[in-house]
């Protein structure tokens, strides 16, 4: 219990609050002469020119309630408080004027984007003005529970939110560590292939070495020893890539040339492939990589595309980059149109990202989905 007290109260606070916007200074724009006409023409503001300096004095905090939510909470509500203390030594109710609801702002400001630290000081600085505000209304019971449920209403939509915010950077975090693992599989793979081919050359160097024994049976050898080494070290650092156990799946990585093999389905679009270019020269982990990018993009729009009677499929290699482009022919509003990118698409984003390329996708003019994707030849960006 100690340490998950001790870890609680040592949560940072969110990272990335955002900077103060134009929807910000647009509500302050909108409070401040809201509170001052409430405070002029209101008859009933009890202390009305109190009143009127704390509610208008106290719109401009809303500025710092994600830069500095602790600082916000305290200078709010610790003038609320001493208001209520200025209302309970001269007698009367406390200055207050109905537009001060905005308050309400700060509770979910702390909890969403200050540390936990944070949000435990400034929850008794926000409940001593609500207690102390309950005998000095005069607010009946059941006006004094709803009061206090929006009030924790306010902090708990801001632990939700902070909470829906990690677990979202958490998934992002795994897509790309599963990306970059396929891609270190990929590239095991290739290199594979090679060494090996290196080691058996090695081998024959030995058994055929008769002209100069002694030099070429030495280089062979060390040859020989070099290559076994760098396979079982790749093959080692992609035992601890891996996340379970499963055996090494020892099939060669498929390649451009191999587009041509992707299935049809019979109940689905029909797909069209068109390769142009030397594919044939590319380098094995960046074929590797465009295979990978077409057939994840055929997949979602066999998944999403709805209505579509057809996938095209274009890949053009050139002296410098080769350029991929997966279009469908389906409606345009689908669930790949949302706002938040589906986590297929940010995995091909962070594999043509590692290879010094770059990815796009979105809806067409008409109907359907593109995704595009340039990788350049030599690993960096052109």
């Amino acid at each position: 219990m100690r340490d998950l007290i001790r870890a609680l109260w040592d949560e940072p606070g969110a990272p990335g609050p955002p900077p103060v916007g134009w929807r910000d200074r647009a509500l302050v724009a909108v409070l401040l002469p809201v509170a001052v006409l409430e405070g002029l023409l209101r008859p009933d503001v009890p202390w009305r020119t109190l009143s009127l300096l704390v509610g208008a004095g106290l719109v401009p905090t809303l500025l710092l309630r994600r830069a500095r939510p602790l600082l916000t909470v305290v200078i709010t509500f610790g003038t609320l408080f001493l208001t209520q203390v200025w209302a309970l030594v001269m007698g009367g109710r406390p200055p207050a004027l109905n537009t001060m609801i905005f308050v309400l702002l700060l509770p979910y400001s702390l909890f969403r984007w200050g540390s936990k630290r944070q949000a435990l000081t400034g929850l008794p600085v926000m409940l001593l003005p609500a207690v102390l505000s309950v005998p000095l209304t005069s607010t009946g019971p059941g006006d004094a529970i709803a009061g206090f449920a929006i009030l924790f209403a306010s902090m708990a939509l801001g632990e939700a939110v902070r909470y829906r915010a990690y677990a979202r950077v958490r998934q992002l975090d795994q897509v790309r560590l599963i990306e970059r693992e396929q891609l270190a599989r990929d590239l095991h793979d290739t290199v594979a292939h090679h060494v090996s081919a290196i080691v058996i050359r090695a081998q024959a160097g030995l058994a055929v070495s008769a002209s100069d024994p002694a030099a070429a049976g030495k280089a062979l050898r060390v040859i020989e020893t070099e290559a076994s080494r760098t396979l079982a070290e790749m093959r080692s650092m992609v035992r601890l890539l891996r996340r379970s156990g499963e055996p090494a799946d020892l099939s060669p990585a498929p390649l451009v040339g191999d587009l041509d093999a992707l299935p049809q389905v019979a109940a689905g679009p029909a797909l069209d492939v068109e390769i142009t270019g030397d594919v044939g020269s590319l380098a094995p982990a960046l074929s590797t990589a465009v295979y990978r990018l077409v057939q994840e993009s055929v997949t979602n729009a066999r998944r999403h595309a709805r209505h579509a009677s057809r996938i095209a499929v274009s890949v053009a290699a050139d002296e410098q980059s080769v350029h991929l482009r997966v279009s469908d022919d389906g409606d345009t509003v689908h669930p790949r149109s949302g706002s938040v990118p589906g986590y297929g698409l940010l995995g091909m984003a962070e594999r043509a990202d590692l290879l010094g390329g770059s990815l796009s996708a979105g809806p067409n003019p008409g109907r359907g989905w593109t995704v595009t994707a340039v990788l350049p030849r030599n690993g960096s960006a052109s």
